[in-house]
């Protein structure tokens, strides 16, 4: 059971995962050892609530098929059991990213000294320009 939140769960039975062989140099392991771990995770056909689906349907990433599948391939690790692990933390991150909550923006007005400051600091400018101009005798 991957625990999401305190009251989310997925069980295992919804997680997908099949061991196959890692790409990239190793050696002769590479060729013999299943040790990468392909996920895959059905959104709709999941247990999660339906403002995790929405959100996670709704949202432009490249680990989400245009079916609604999350497919993560770990192969960071040498052991099946480590990158299993982390293809299970990559999928509650995404999970997690995916339902955050933007704080909405309220627009400000500058404060009465930000924009006296502003002021004194151009016609603090305009008298050093000022003074590079032809002296007059």
């Amino acid at each position: 059971m991957l625990i999401i939140t305190r009251t989310v769960h997925i069980p295992d039975n919804e997680i997908e995962l099949s061991a196959i062989r890692a790409q990239g140099a190793g050696g002769q392991n590479v060729n013999k050892v299943a040790s990468a771990v392909h996920l895959r995770f059905d959104i709709a056909a999941s247990s999660l609530p339906a403002f995790y689906k929405e959100r996670l349907l709704s949202w432009r990433d490249q680990r989400i098929s245009s079916e609604g599948v999350v497919v993560i391939k770990a192969q960071q690790y040498r052991t099946q059991e480590q990158n299993r692990a982390d293809a299970l933390e990559r999928l509650k991150a995404l999970i997690l990213e995916a339902t955050k909550v933007q704080k909405t923006r309220r627009a400000t007005k500058p404060t009465l000294g930000s924009k006296k400051r502003r002021l004194d600091g151009k016609s603090q400018r305009g008298a050093i320009k000022a003074g590079r101009g032809k002296v007059d005798y």
